[in-house]
């Protein structure tokens, strides 16, 4: 990569953080109050505004919000949680924390979230919960996995890690349903640097949630203390606090920006050298989804490269790139567990072809017009 493409490198992800944020964080650390406390309270507050009012209670990751929500359900040894196979391997290993069994079900390839007719088919009578994930903030049909729960009486956990913003039919992800949990990590279209925020049922569910976030303690005076679960450390720092309240409040224009970037994206790329050659790309769902990421699934078979050279030539051009995420069941971890190759096939297809193209709010048309040409040159330099 020469200078002047370092300089004007275009990455992945670039969190957009104004001054006014900036100038509120310095405010924190100057008030001597830096973890959890007064902006943290204001943050769960306005987030469960957001959500129509639900009980929400904040994490230091949207990993500790999914194996809280877990335990809250009461999950553990001998039960079993379906999930898929295409996802963060946090996912599943929350599942294992509990010392739950979990249960891989493909993909649909279609929409790349859970194949819905595959989870009724894995229900067995040690089910006792649904961990649907969002891929790049499409949820999946919330009617039918809603249904298939009240059918079972079973619980379901969202991962929607992936989906702030996201809808359902008019009706915004976590604002219905059961237990949600999303991710503030610096590449989700709002981010408290690391962190997340749990959506509750009810009261005493938010109640057990703050036991479990800080080692099971309960307070009660100046000097009463109890602890009666087994709890971690989990807390949100007000630090983190403010940075989410700054981007809760340009939440919305993030999401449409990134709509209008995607709209581009695919006028670009139609009728390019990548799609003459079967390039796929994601769903056409401009309802719904955030646009959290654009990927697009490259034909391996006709091109004379691989894929970590495809994002090496996107690198030497400048440009960043990403995979979310290899097959989970893949790893050494789960393969030790029973899983392997050809179990998940739709999952190892696109974990093994998928490219994540740079995608981010202060990105501007030119950048994304930029991307494709280099998408379009690689794959006719390189067809076979």
């Amino acid at each position: 990569m020469s200078q002047d493409q370092q300089a004007d490198y275009l990455p992945m992800v670039r969190p957009e953080i104004d001054e006014e944020t900036i100038a509120g964080v310095a405010d924190v650390l100057r008030s001597g109050w830096i973890t959890t406390g007064p902006q943290n309270q204001r943050f769960e507050a306005e987030l469960s505004a957001y959500f129509g009012g639900r009980p929400v209670k904040t994490f230091n990751s949207g990993t500790a919000t999914m194996e809280i929500a877990l335990r809250i359900a009461g999950i553990g040894p001998g039960d079993e949680v379906i999930t898929t196979p295409m996802s963060w391997v946090a996912t599943a290993n929350v599942i294992l924390e509990v010392g739950a069994t979990p249960v891989l079900v493909d993909i649909d390839p279609l929409t790349r979230n859970l194949d819905l007719d595959l989870v009724e088919r894995a229900i067995t009578p040690r089910t006792r919960a649904i961990l649907p994930v969002y891929l790049a903030g499409l949820p999946v049909d919330m009617d039918r996995l809603y249904a298939i729960a009240r059918e079972h009486k079973l619980r379901v956990i969202e991962d929607a890690a992936q989906a702030m913003g996201s809808t359902w039919k008019g009706r915004r992800i976590g604002s219905f349903g059961d237990m949600v949990s999303f991710s503030f990590h610096p590449n989700k279209n709002l981010t408290s640097i690391e962190g997340g925020a749990l959506v509750l049922n009810n009261e005493e569910e938010a109640k057990l949630a703050v036991k479990y976030r800080l080692q099971g303690i309960t307070r009660t005076g100046y000097d009463g203390m109890e602890c009666d679960v087994l709890g971690g450390k989990y807390n949100l720092t007000d630090v983190a606090a403010r940075v989410g309240l700054g981007q809760l409040q340009h939440l919305a224009r993030f999401n449409a920006q990134r709509l209008t970037l995607v709209r581009h994206y695919f006028e670009q790329l139609e009728g390019g050298a990548a799609l003459k050659l079967g390039t796929q790309l994601p769903p056409r769902d401009f309802e719904n989804s955030n646009w959290h990421m654009f990927q697009i699934m490259l034909p391996l078979d006709k091109l004379s490269i691989d894929r970590a050279a495809f994002m090496a030539q996107l690198h030497q051009r400048g440009i960043g790139s990403g995979v979310h995420y290899p097959a989970l069941h893949l790893f050494k971890l789960y393969r030790a567990r029973g899983f392997g190759p050809g179990m998940f096939l739709h999952a190892e297809q696109f974990g093994r072809a998928s490219v994540t193209l740079p995608l981010f709010s202060s990105m501007r048309r030119e950048d994304v017009e930029r991307v494709c040409r280099a998408v379009n040159e690689i794959c006719e330099q390189y067809r076979i």
